[in-house]
């Protein structure tokens, strides 16, 4: 009898490897902290106690180099790298060093039949974001890429950058004329640009969403409206209606901004924000038990250092000795379906490659 309850443990702990290792997703969700580090994810869970980002069991660390001679990647490089498997040049949106586009994740979900969103803190056109939505040489083409946006095919968009869809004849920034809202509109998109919208917006009614709260970049994380969660569980809200599944990449961008000015305290607390979001992705991925979820960073910004603290007053005394980027390498979180395939050191093209490989299963 007892050995044949060894048997039955060793077939359900050899189940649960199989489903982290070979299972396929069915919907598979992309968290970026652009530019969280590990002292970053420390700063936010000495203010918080504890993180959302503690569930996950499946953890590595990614090499974040650009192509070429770039040791140290921005944020375009390094997104696209997470975006499409291929290494590029600092400054490319979805292409590769010679500029020619290359497929990248929601283009190859589209293809399967999945529906897909992106959710940032920042505008929807910044270089996060724009990697997995657009094709650009360079990160400042920001019109541009609002053009690709409104014609592509992506369901549910939440951010800010309103100013980049609209003529400046509506206060935006386009001199061409074209209101790209309007044109999202009548492709079907459900457009709301404030926090009571938001709110009233009703997700049960088969439509893509389009929620632009800033004419460019959104507030920080004490005043953000809608904040970063509740965009988060609005589109998981919107998306996971779907039969076929989903991908959605989501941002935690101002984390980067906090560290870039040398503000430690506001960078905790963008990454506290950060991992709110982080709990409504576990929560659900839990019950549905079907969903790959992959937390990560472009990049390290700052050269962030924790040099003092308190546990029981969450605070933190954190240095800074760069105000760009660095080389150092990002922390990984996998869970769900495939998630240990994502363990160990590797480069952060590899990421993308492995999503792009779940997509074709």
């Amino acid at each position: 009898m007892r050995t044949r309850g060894l048997i039955l443990i060793l077939l359900f702990q050899t189940g649960i490897l199989f489903a982290q290792t070979k299972g396929v997703p069915r919907n598979i969700i992309i968290m970026i902290g652009d530019g969280m580090g590990v002292s970053q994810v420390t700063a936010g869970r000495t203010l918080k106690g504890a993180l959302a980002l503690d569930k996950f069991k499946t953890l590595g660390l990614l090499l974040t180099h650009a192509a070429g001679k770039d040791y140290i990647t921005d944020s375009a490089a390094g997104a696209t790298a997470l975006a499409t498997g291929v290494k590029t040049y600092n400054g490319a949106i979805g292409v590769d060093p010679d500029t020619a586009a290359v497929e990248n994740v929601l283009e190859r979900a589209k293809k399967r039949g999945k529906k897909t969103g992106v959710v940032v803190a920042c505008s929807i056109t910044h270089a996060t974001p724009a990697c997995f939505v657009a094709h650009v040489p360079l990160r400042r083409m920001e019109l541009e890429i609002a053009e690709q946006i409104s014609q592509g095919s992506t369901d549910v968009f939440l951010g800010g950058g309103w100013g980049w869809f609209l003529p400046d004849s509506m206060g935006g920034r386009r001199k061409d004329r074209r209101n790209l809202i309007e044109d999202m509109e009548k492709r079907g998109y459900a457009y709301v640009s404030n926090e009571a919208q938001f709110h009233t917006l009703n997700l049960n009614v088969p439509h893509k969403v389009l929620g632009l709260f800033a004419e460019n970049q959104v507030d920080s994380a004490q005043a953000r409206k809608p904040s970063l969660r509740e965009m988060t569980a609005s589109a998981l809200k919107s998306l996971s209606r779907s039969d076929s599944g989903f991908v959605l990449m989501i941002e935690g961008s101002q984390i980067d901004w906090a560290s870039h000015d040398h503000k430690s305290d506001q960078a905790m607390v963008e990454m506290a924000d950060f991992d709110d979001a982080i709990g409504e992705i576990v929560d659900f991925a839990n019950r549905d038990k079907r969903t790959l979820v992959i937390v990560t960073a472009d990049h390290e910004t700052g050269g962030y250092s924790l040099v003092g603290g308190s546990l029981e007053s969450g605070t933190v005394t954190g240095k800074f000795t760069t105000g760009g980027h660095t080389a150092a390498m990002v922390p990984l979180f996998a869970l769900g379906p495939g998630s240990a395939r994502f363990a160990g050191i590797q480069q952060n093209s590899h990421v993308g490659a492995l999503l792009l490989e779940l997509l074709k299963q």
